[in-house]
């Protein structure tokens, strides 16, 4: 069949369909159609293909032989598709036909499609990635937000500033769902005394679809027409109503479009309503009473909590839930006793507010916190709900979070690997035997590896500089000045929350200028990303960043990186030398991005919280301070701002600075080398959802006598 197609319909086909994303092949394939488009487009293959004619796109898709780069690159998509991967067909069999829910409220896949905000999402993009790779059968749910997550600026005084982008859906890899008549699919649901329209999007993730739901819709009003405008915005009334429509109105899309999920997996607790939704269907199709419906809905429920701090979890007051969800609670024939209870720690308490991650603790079979570390503060933090239980029986286990290879290695590092490993490199990954070939990559090839992508960061962020200076119609006269690609290159970039302790660095700015500035062996530092809009203490962190950028004396050895997103992040892993992390102990519940920049092979110098407390070895890189937590919290501050300097002062520096008569800092390279073996197998994506599958989604689905398979397990375990 593929040859009947055009090259314009082969294109398309390949540009609606997400692989591309972690194929690089293809995204080569466009960018040689026209690099200067393909940049222009922000390297989305939907708006680089709307910017050309099908005209110009059959002529230059049959010069220089891309038109058989193109037939080829179609075919590989469509042998993908086509096949089970690893963990489906008969491995998968009890989940087949009914498969798992992934409902979650952003989700960070590329940055053409922006649902996302920060860890969370991206998470959650590269578990439905890796949940196509392995063939596990799996649906994602979420909100197709038409304004995304803010765009960030600073304005002359270094303050951020939030604006919105209206995105057109022409522009975005998304497709209207159809039912089955073919017509656009629809659900709607009670809000309040008003009836709310939904109108239902899908997006091909591989062998995955995501639905995506979309309030702008004409039949609703000019307030609900905007409730999926943006993602995390608004007051507590519209984050309750896009909860609902998150978790009510997704799991009525799945069933609207004849799926009937054997596992709901709420990742966090915005999607808490979702149970819910499936207790009303139990007690509506069913005739269950709603004790019974929640006991059968909990059976077949995982839960994933993510934040250790309590801020991050939403509640809601009493008033608003019963003005939203009454209908739901009378549905279920509930009291209101019973129906908030469900969401409070103490059922007695009237005054209580409504919290998501307690509804989500109480109605689920499996919950898990996404480290170890962060598995023992969240049984510790939730031990009030099993108050009869020891603290270390209280029922929270870890899935340690991973990230999604192909998505995040550099293309000509995934080059080394299949050298090293073979064409099927991804997966021999997940064998340790096999793995363990990498201890033969040669020293000066992995250097050399590093120093062009290296060069490409120092390049990027030259230019990133000149755009942001234009946007304030301004210019960096000294651009090329910024980084130096020989010098020890260091960086941050994360939610600017203040936990995370962006400004640690700062803390003895006399002591920080000697670092920078030693003229023999100089570090350079970059540092990205966002505040929340309603994050002043967060802001001010940024601002206090960008004014020491702008002084002479940190010698162009110091820069802020504006409006934070997917490519930027992509860019930085790949290139630095080293990922910085000091959050404040043991706030961070995993902090993914250093796992980006270990399959790499870059180096940690990172707080031992998260996955680092687990992932450190003590050759892999390098810890701050011991992991002992100080009752203080302004004396642990200094104690690791003291830990981080003579880290960078004793170890980190002159490690990267000592060099051979042939300039190889050969224990550098081999601190790299080691990175990968003892890293990039543990902590990627595949045996995150691996493990998910095994521990949670088998069970969950009633399938504790259904194994895997037998032989040794995909995930080397």
């Amino acid at each position: 069949m593929s040859e009947m197609l055009t090259i314009v319909e082969r294109l398309r086909r390949l540009a609606r369909n997400l692989h591309w994303t972690w194929d690089p092949e293809v995204k080569e394939l466009f960018r040689d159609l026209d690099p200067a488009i393909w940049d222009e487009s922000n390297h989305n293959p939907i708006a680089f293909l709307n910017n050309l004619s099908p005209e110009e796109i059959e002529r230059r898709g049959n010069e220089h032989y891309n038109n058989t780069r193109i037939l080829y690159a179609y075919r590989r998509l469509e042998e993908y598709l086509n096949s089970s991967g690893p963990l489906g067909g008969m491995r998968a069999h009890c989940l087949n036909a009914a498969p798992v829910a992934y409902f979650s409220a952003e989700f960070g896949l590329h940055e053409c499609l922006p649902i996302y905000s920060g860890g969370l999402g991206l998470l959650a993009g590269d578990h439905l990635k890796a949940a196509s790779d392995l063939g596990v059968p799996l649906v994602g749910v979420g909100l197709l937000y038409a304004q995304g997550y803010f765009h960030q600026r600073l304005n002359k005084e270094g303050w951020q500033e939030e604006t919105y982008e209206q995105k057109p859906t022409s522009s975005m890899p998304v497709s209207e769902a159809l039912d089955a008549a073919g017509k656009p699919l629809m659900v709607s649901l009670e809000l309040g005394a008003g009836k709310l329209a939904i109108k239902v999007w899908k997006v091909a993730v591989g062998r995955v679809t995501l639905y995506l739901l979309d309030t702008n819709v004409a039949e609703n009003s000019e307030v609900d027409r905007k409730l999926t405008d943006r993602l995390y915005g608004g007051d507590s009334s519209t984050r309750i109503k896009q909860e609902i429509v998150l978790g009510v109105g997704g799991l009525r899309a799945l069933r609207a479009a004849g799926i009937r999920p054997a596992v709901l997996h709420l990742n966090e607790g915005h999607c808490a309503f979702a149970v819910l939704e499936r207790m009303r269907e139990r007690v509506v199709d069913d005739g269950f009473g709603w004790a019974k419906a929640k006991d059968e809905t909990l059976l077949q429920t995982v839960f994933t909590t993510h934040t250790p701090v309590e801020a991050g979890h939403d509640r809601f007051e009493p008033s608003l839930v019963e003005e939203d969800l009454g209908w739901m609670r009378r549905a279920l024939g509930m009291s209101e006793y019973d129906f908030h209870s469900l969401g409070r720690v103490n059922p007695n308490d009237p005054n209580e507010p409504f919290c998501m991650t307690v509804l989500c603790l109480k109605v689920s079979l499996k919950r898990n916190g996404v480290a170890n570390l962060h598995g023992k503060v969240s049984r510790s933090m939730w031990h009030s709900l099993w108050p009869s239980q020891p603290l270390e029986s209280v029922p929270i286990g870890h899935v340690t979070n991973g990230v999604h290879v192909q998505s995040w290695m550099a293309p000509v590092m995934q080059r080394q690997f299949e050298k090293l490993l073979g064409r099927d490199w991804a997966e021999a990954m997940s064998r340790p035997e096999e793995m363990a070939r990498i201890s033969k990559f040669d020293e000066g090839e992995l250097w050399e590896t590093h120093q062009f992508l290296k060069h490409n960061l120092v390049q990027f962020v030259r230019e990133r500089l000149q755009k942001q200076a234009a946007l304030r119609n301004a210019q960096v006269p000294d651009a090329d000045k910024y980084l130096d690609p020989r010098a020890l290159t260091i960086g941050f970039s994360r939610r600017f929350a203040t936990y995370k302790r962006a400004t640690l660095l700062f803390e003895d700015v006399e002591r920080l200028l000697k670092i920078i500035n030693n003229p023999q062996k100089p570090v350079q530092f970059v540092f990205a990303g966002k505040a929340h809009p309603r994050d002043e203490g967060g802001k001010k962190l940024i601002q206090r960043i960008v004014a020491f950028s702008q002084e002479p004396r940190f010698n162009h050895r110091l820069v802020f990186l504006e409006d934070y997103d997917i490519g930027i992040a992509r860019t930085l892993v790949q290139g630095v030398d080293v990922w910085l992390n000091n959050p404040e102990r043991p706030l961070e519940a995993c902090g993914t991005s250093g796992m980006k920049v270990a399959m790499n092979g870059n180096l940690n110098c990172s707080i031992l919280d998260g996955w680092w407390a687990e992932g450190f070895d003590g050759g892999n890189g390098f810890a701050i301070g011991s992991g002992i937590i100080h009752m203080d919290g302004a004396v642990q501050r200094k104690r690791d701002s003291a830990d981080l300097y003579e880290t960078l002062e004793k170890r980190l520096v002159p490690l990267f600075y000592d060099r051979g008569l042939d300039g190889l800092p050969r224990n550098w390279v081999r601190m790299m080398k080691h990175t990968l073996l003892s890293l990039s197998w543990r902590f990627s994506a595949a045996r995150m959802v691996s493990d998910y599958m095994r521990e949670s989604y088998l069970p969950a689905a009633g399938a504790t006598s259904c194994d895997m398979g037998s032989g040794q397990p995909h995930d080397g375990i």
